[in-house]
């Protein structure tokens, strides 16, 4: 430490004050220089990786996955890339926030360890007791807060990945519907019914997104076996050429339709089915209208639709043998359809 005592006739004498400036010098020049050195890295530090981090997350973000740049290729043979859809800005929006906090935090938290380990050290600071309490402290709190350390790890994995965002249509299991805000413990999912879940991210084993790139309208259509088969392939073709041809509906229409036949064959049905890659979100829209094209169509040329197979368990009510009232008879009626049956 820094003596300063002086007595009132050394203060006008120059040496004193030399040797006190020297004194000074020499103490500054020890442990407080090297703190405040240390200080001074640790905050360029944090300034770089705050830097780092935010070209990271804005690279992340504006630049997509893979599935993303697919889709947009896709897309922009429709004209649909050029709109500025609201959900998918926020979407980055939200991503972006979310990632940059987590990584700047955990940015943050490295260094402040780092510079009090390097103050430590300059002090000659005995942390034993202290990094002993905090040991066992943590040990307890991860015993006790695993669930929510594996929710928060989850989300963010899910974050990088970019498995769904706000907007989209997901399957999540449990819960299935439109996804309206993410957060690192939990995804907000609305389903049809209007009901609001809360899905913990830790729990989500698997992820079916429905609205990720593009998505593929799916119909499948049963006539009768006698029925002309060819013909109702071939009016298939043309509901969806017809969807096609449309002005609105056309430009959502990702590839030409794909119609099968024979996908399945019983003594009642034989089954066709029409797939076409659609615009994401869309497939519903364009499954609704190719419904009622093939409808149409196929009332116009009298093919009827087949009823899908369905079986039906009667059950019969019996009388035990130990039963005194199965032996007396209800009435003649009753007992005429027993022996007849």
């Amino acid at each position: 430490m820094l003596d300063m005592d002086l007595d009132p006739q050394s203060i006008s004498d120059p040496g004193a004050w030399a040797r006190l400036a020297a004194r000074f010098w020499g103490w500054f020049m020890g442990t407080p220089l090297q703190s405040l050195i240390a200080v001074l890295v640790g905050l360029l530090l944090l300034a770089a990786a705050r830097w780092v981090i935010r070209r990271v997350v804005r690279s992340i973000v504006d630049g997509g996955m893979t599935v993303r740049q697919h889709a947009g290729r896709l897309l922009s043979r429709t004209g649909l890339a050029a709109q500025s859809d609201p959900l998918i800005i926020a979407r980055r929006v939200q991503r972006a926030e979310t990632m940059g906090s987590v990584l700047r935090s955990a940015a943050g938290l490295v260094i402040a360890i780092l510079v009090l380990t390097a103050l430590a050290n300059i002090h000659d600071w005995d942390l034993g007791p202290l990094l002993a309490s905090a040991g066992v402290a943590g040990v307890a709190l991860g015993f006790g807060a695993q669930t929510l350390v594996k929710d928060f790890l989850s989300g963010l994995f899910m974050l990088v990945e970019d498995q769904y965002g706000v907007g989209d249509v997901v399957d999540l299991g449990e819960a299935s519907g439109v996804v309206e805000a993410i957060g690192l413990r939990v995804t907000q999912v609305r389903d049809l019914s209007g009901t609001l879940w809360y899905v913990r991210n830790g729990e989500v084993m698997r992820v079916g997104n429905m609205t990720q790139g593009w998505s593929k309208a799916f119909i499948e259509v049963l006539v009768t076996p006698d029925a002309d088969v060819p013909r109702a392939i071939e009016l298939m073709r043309t509901a969806a050429a017809e969807v096609a041809d449309d002005d609105e509906l056309g430009r959502l229409l990702l590839a030409d339709a794909e119609v099968t036949g024979y996908e399945d064959l019983t003594a009642e049905s034989v089954r066709l089915r029409l797939m076409v890659k659609t615009a994401p979100a869309q497939q519903w829209r364009i499954q609704r209208v190719l419904r009622r094209h093939i409808r149409d169509l196929f009332a116009a040329e009298g093919i009827p639709l087949a009823l899908e197979r369905r079986e039906v368990l009667v059950e019969r009510e019996f009388h035990r043998h130990d039963d005194p009232a199965a032996d007396e008879p209800a009435d003649d009626d009753a007992t005429g359809d027993e022996s007849r049956t």
